[in-house]
């Protein structure tokens, strides 16, 4: 009788141990940095915290990230859907290759993601060279911070869509072309439905990642307020100048945004399993 209590003692504590500190981990390292934004923010009051706000170099690094964000996404989105279609439903020389540099942004820090543009369209470069000669500007510019925030969020879309697509097979495919269908039919009709909660999915984090970058901007844009200054980078200027409530201000939108995405993507991860679950019993 005592064993057997040990062991449903046992049993029961090592699941409520790993919850505890899993749950504490959260706490610590999660739930109060998020929480002691929105504190600090608030701290002066919500008048102090909304002026934060009502200034022309806020107001321009929230355009700018937006901006970035509504170039940046729309054009990963192409690539990882093209890119995902292309590895999952097709064999060809270089699909590893392929494959691989997908992976890239993931192991490459973003201030060196930042350098490499600053070295491949720097002055010092002979392309550098004739971009001045001819006023065309890509570092420290916008079309810089578009292209570092292509570059460390591309993977998004296409790595949330290949093992989905892989799943999935051909087989659909396959039946629409026995049955006369045309590649953009099969694609707008067959693999395109299958796909759209993954590629919602996809597309939610990477206008997170977007929007909240800030190694591989923080090269590109030098740091111009009001012009090439997105939220994080406005966000460490104003910390630099112990502006601290406007700085947690504007800070508390980024998290925000954040919390957004989170209860989105948990949505849309809910949906997913829902969706699964009545395939499943239907089948």
């Amino acid at each position: 009788m005592t064993t057997n209590r040990s062991k449903r003692f046992r049993e029961r504590s090592v699941p409520l141990l790993l919850i505890f500190i899993t749950t504490a981990f959260l706490a610590l390292f999660l739930l109060m940095p998020l929480a002691a934004i929105f504190v600090e923010a608030f701290r002066k009051g919500a008048q102090a915290y909304f002026a934060s706000f009502n200034d022309r170099y806020a107001m321009s690094a929230i355009r700018l990230t937006l901006l970035t964000a509504a170039i940046a996404v729309p054009m990963n989105v192409v690539f990882g859907v093209t890119a995902a279609w292309c590895i999952a439903k097709f064999e060809f020389p270089g699909k590893n290759v392929l494959i691989t540099l997908i992976d890239l942004p993931f192991a490459i820090s973003p201030v060196i993601a930042g350098l490499i543009f600053v070295l491949a369209f720097g002055r010092q470069t002979m392309l550098g060279e004739w971009m001045i000669e001819h006023d065309i500007k890509i570092i420290f510019a916008v079309p810089g911070i578009v292209l570092a925030t292509i570059f460390v969020t591309f993977p998004f879309v296409a790595r949330e869509l290949i093992p989905l697509m892989q799943e999935q097979g051909t087989i659909e495919e396959e039946a629409a072309v026995s049955l006369g269908a045309g590649g953009w039919d099969i694609f707008w009709k067959v693999t395109l439905p299958n796909i759209k909660w993954g590629l919602l999915y996809s597309v939610i984090l990477c206008n997170a990642r977007a929007m909240g970058e800030f190694g591989a901007v923080s090269v590109v844009s030098g740091h111009i307020r009001g012009e090439t200054n997105t939220i994080p980078l406005h966000v460490e200027t104003l910390y630099a100048e112990y502006s601290y409530v406007a700085a947690f201000s504007v800070a508390s939108l980024l998290a925000f945004l954040g919390l957004v995405t989170l209860v989105a993507k948990t949505a849309l991860e809910w949906k997913t399993k829902r969706k699964k679950e009545g395939k499943s019993i239907s089948g």
